[in-house]
Formats: C-alpha cells, structure tokens, sequence
C-alpha cells in the first residue's frame, strides 16, 4: 500500500472513532445518563448527579469534535484514552473483583472490555509512543470478544438478521475472524491486512446489523442499539487507524 492509502485510511478511521465518540456524548446528553458500558452497575448512582453526566457527555462531545476536526488532535486524543484508562482501573476492576457475583465468568468483564477497545483506540489516535500500548489494548479486548462469540455462540445467534442463513455458523466464524485478527495485529505478523480486514468486517456488521437494528424503534426506546452502532463504529475506524501505520513509527500527517 502507498503512503496515500494509509494516510486514507487513518482519516477514515480517526472520523468514525471521533464521530462514535461525539455521539455518545450527545447521547449522554439526551439521555441524562452515561452509555452502558462506561460504568459498571454498581456505579449507576453517578447517573443521578447531572453535573456528572453532563460533564462526561461534554467531554466526550468536545473530544469526539477535535478528533474528527483534527484539532489539538493527540492532546484531546490522549486525555481522553488516560479517562477512559482511569475508569477501567478503579471503576471496572474493582467493581468485578470485589462486587460481581460472577467476576470469573467471561462475559462479565464485557463492558469492562468495550470501555478498554475505546481506551486503546484514543491512545492509537493520540500518537508517538502511545501507539503500541494503545494497539496492543485493543488487540486483546478483540481477542476476548472472539472467546464471547464462542461461549454464548446460541445467545448471539439471534442478533442474527432473519435473512441471513445459518445463524450459529457465522457466529462462529465472526468469532475465529475475530481470533485470528486479534492474534495477528497484537504480533505484528501482517498487521496492517489483518487490521484493515478486521475493519472491513466490522463495518460490514455496522451497515447490516447495527443500523438496521438502531432504526428498529424509536430512539427513546432503543438507546442501547444505538449505543452499540456507535461503538460498532467506534471498532471499526480505531482497526482503520491501527491498519495505517508504518511498521517503524506513526506519522498519520
């Protein structure tokens, strides 16, 4: 690929992370309570102070606008990957270790999960020596979601569109893509194809899932859909971003 590709390619993924982002701040907004997956249960009480919803809501908006502008791009980028770090440490994992009745049970650690990918994802973004770590987060939370695809392949089956046959096979198959990418981009063995294919597939399930299934009904009444498409987009661009960069540094510009 040609460096206009990848430079392609990282703007394409770093507008759909920020407009993933900016969204759930004005959905965080709207809503009057932050997107499931940013807290854990226990915490839900902080849906209760406004001055805290819509402080984090502004923040995401604000920092999902630079990110798609361009503007103090790896200063927002960052800050907002060292929130997100922060809320997993002394928010997530407390929380499983010592609440969760189920804290060995993989799937409980989903959304602990879904907050790391956009972690990882603002730290890609932010650049320099960042990247690896960031790469490197996101790859393993993309690993674990292969292992939810196969643990509770029957529950996922039903997500399924009705037109699509063979529901429990491409369950499966979603989750050894999954695998099989997440393995390749957190061992740099072809990074950027499996990065890019990795991309491709998640932006296919935005377009025939996701949005599909947001539409479905009235957003008041569907806020968790419209969440998951956003953060379906959110996957989808940080793939893009992580496929554009050089083996030996990052230089999006």
């Amino acid at each position: 690929m040609h460096p206009p590709l990848h430079r392609a390619l990282f703007n394409t993924g770093r507008i759909f992370y920020g407009i993933a982002i900016a969204a759930m701040g004005l959905l965080t907004i709207y809503f009057r309570r932050l997107p499931y997956m940013m807290i854990p249960q226990r915490h839900q009480w902080l849906n209760d102070h406004l001055i805290v919803v819509y402080g984090s809501g502004a923040l995401l908006l604000l920092a999902g606008i630079c990110i798609v502008l361009k503007k103090k791009l790896s200063q927002a980028s960052f800050l907002l990957g060292t929130i997100l770090l922060l809320v997993f440490f002394f928010y997530f994992i407390p929380y499983e270790l010592t609440v969760s009745p189920n804290y060995t049970h993989f799937g409980d650690w989903e959304n602990a999960a879904k907050e790391l990918s956009l972690a990882g994802g603002a730290l890609v973004i932010a650049g320099r020596r960042l990247i690896t770590f960031g790469t490197t987060l996101f790859a393993l939370t993309i690993i674990s979601y292969s292992f939810d695809h196969f643990l509770y392949a029957q529950q996922a089956a039903g997500y399924v569109r009705s037109w699509v046959p063979y529901h429990i096979f491409w369950i499966y198959f979603a989750g050894a893509a999954l695998f099989c990418s997440g393995i390749a981009i957190l061992l740099n063995i072809r990074r950027r194809l499996a990065a890019t294919l990795l991309g491709v597939m998640i932006l296919i399930w935005v377009l025939i899932l996701h949005i599909p299934y947001a539409l479905s009904a009235p957003l008041a009444k569907n806020e968790g859909e419209v969440v998951s498409a956003f953060l379906a987009l959110a996957y989808c661009g940080i793939a893009f971003v992580i496929s554009s960069i050089p083996p030996a540094n990052f230089s999006p510009d």
